[in-house]
Order: structure tokens, then sequence, then C-alpha cells
């Protein structure tokens, strides 16, 4: 029996550094599992769209689709965008809505992947984790879930090691009050930390990671985005697989 498609539908945006690094990370996934068919869709700005993606599976005589949220957290292109373009997707496809890749170890485990690259650009070795404090850079959100998870996100990489770590935005401050990230860089200097790293936490290069590179220019070491890790490649198939073990999307998405 053929597997379902895998559908990874990511934000998109004019900055043509996003849409490239969303490809090679799905060429990643291709290469780790060979034989599953694996498409990308964009809810704006690059082609092809969700919808064109569907419309040509279908066209095709494809009958079952996992669709993906290429997303870190359940805000609002989770709750409403993708469920409202996959409500319109053709009555013949079986779409299983997988979760969003937020939060799980392997996320973890790309940031930590990422900031130990960027200490060992700058000279440092591992340990030096334990006098560095880290600002978790995320694009933002006024969502309560999606400020809930990064602060959760947060408390956990300090578990790792890290002398401090402090969630911080973008963009869209919370009602929490999260910090933008030259904000947060500027407390971890005033609690003493020896030195400061900021972690993007997103997926692909665009708008909002340069305003975080902007935010870190006073950090000693600014990581990379999450982009093609390996581990981030994984998740995406841990999501696809835990997905086609659920029942149909629901019926009140694909009226």
């Amino acid at each position: 029996m053929r597997a379902p498609v895998l559908l990874v539908i990511a934000h998109g945006s004019r900055d043509p550094r996003h849409a490239a690094t969303v490809h090679a990370l799905v060429r990643r996934v291709r290469s780790l599992r060979p034989g599953l068919r694996v498409e990308t869709g964009f809810l704006d700005f690059n082609a092809p769209s969700v919808s064109r993606v569907l419309e040509r599976l279908a066209f095709e005589g494809v009958r079952e689709v996992v669709a993906l949220p290429l997303l870190l957290t359940r805000a609002f292109h989770a709750k409403s965008d993708i469920p409202a373009v996959l409500g319109r997707a053709p009555a013949c496809l079986d779409i299983r809505l997988a979760d969003v890749l937020g939060p799980s170890p392997l996320l973890l485990a790309t940031v930590e992947r990422r900031l130990q690259e960027a200490l060992h650009e700058a000279g440092l070795a591992p340990a030096d984790k334990r006098s560095t404090g880290v600002v978790l850079a995320s694009a933002g959100s006024t969502d309560p879930e999606a400020i809930a998870v990064i602060a959760d996100v947060a408390r956990e990489l300090r578990h790792t090691g890290w002398c401090a770590v402090r969630p911080a935005f973008a963009s869209a401050v919370s009602p929490g009050g999260n910090p933008r990230t030259e904000d947060a860089v500027r407390e971890l200097r005033a609690s003493g930390v020896r030195r400061v790293a900021v972690a993007p936490y997103v997926i692909a290069p665009g708008f909002l990671p340069d305003r975080i590179a902007r935010g870190a220019e006073d950090a000693d070491v600014l990581a990379g985005v999450l982009g093609t890790a390996p581990e981030l490649a994984r998740l995406l198939l841990v999501r696809y697989d835990s997905a086609r073990q659920r029942a149909q999307l629901p019926q009140a998405l694909s009226a």
C-alpha cells in the first residue's frame, strides 16, 4: 500500500533565502526516507501555494495526504490559516493534519547544535556554555499558548547546562512582557553572565530572523537558524508517522 504523501506547509516569505532553506530541509527529509513522496506548499509569497499542490495531487489520483505545518508553535497560522486552506481541498483527498513541530526534544537538540556550532566558530569550547547566557529569540506571537511554549523551551534549554536563558521575541511583544532580543541581551549582561549568545528559534532566514540578528549586535555569539539540521529533518518524519495513525481531518474542516 502506498504511503500517504507528506505535504510540508511553510509560511513563505519575500526573502528568497526562506524558500531555499525550506526546499533544502525537504530534500533532507526525502534523503532520510527514500520512496516517500514529499511535497512543499506555501501559505503566502512563494509558489506553489498549498491549494495548488492539493489540486495537483488530487488530479494525479493521490488519495491520502499528511499535511505538516512547518511551524514551531500552535499560533494563528496553525489554528486558523492552515485548517482553512485544508478545508478547501478537493473532497477526494483524505487529509491528516500533523502536529506543529514544537515542543520536542529534537527541536531542543537542534537549538543546542546551532549554539555549539556558534561557540566553536567563536573559538570557544563546549564547556564554555556553563558561563554563557542564552537569549532564545523567537519570531513572536500574541497567542498565549505559543508564548507559554517558548517559555517552556527556554526553561528546558537552561537545564542543558547554560548559565541562564531568557526568551525574547523579534516582534509582537507578548502580554506577559517577553522582551525584544536586544532587551534580553541587556538583561543578561546586567545579571553578570560572562558572555551572551543569541539562539534564533526560527526555521529559515527572513525579515524577522534579520531583526533578531540586529538585536544580537551586542551579544558575543549569534547562532544560526534551525535550517536543515538533521534533528529537524527527523522531527518532520516523527510528526508524519504520528499523523498517519490518526483519523481523517474533521468534517468541520473539510466542509
